[in-house]
């Protein structure tokens, strides 16, 4: 006599079985080998840091602030006697 097999069970890892095959086709097809990650990880630090150096630091203004702006017309008028 034939064995019993549960169509559901099967169905499933039929697909599971597809699902794996197309995952290992796509690793081989877009994959990038540790090697060259790990450059590419390198590289990109060695960019920052590179351009972190060449930052220029912000210029100190020697105007000391002021709570108005100049383009203030209440600022330019005196104030009241």
């Amino acid at each position: 006599m034939a064995d019993i097999v549960n169509l559901r069970r099967a169905r499933k890892d039929r697909q599971r079985l597809a699902a794996e095959r197309q995952a290992e086709d796509n690793r081989v097809r877009h994959g990038m080998p540790k090697a060259l990650r790990q450059t590419a990880r390198i590289e990109a630090a060695r960019q920052a840091r590179a351009l972190d150096g060449a930052a220029l630091a912000p210029e100190r203004t020697s105007r000391p602030a002021s709570s108005t702006s100049p383009d203030d017309p209440a600022a330019e008028e005196p104030p009241p006697q």
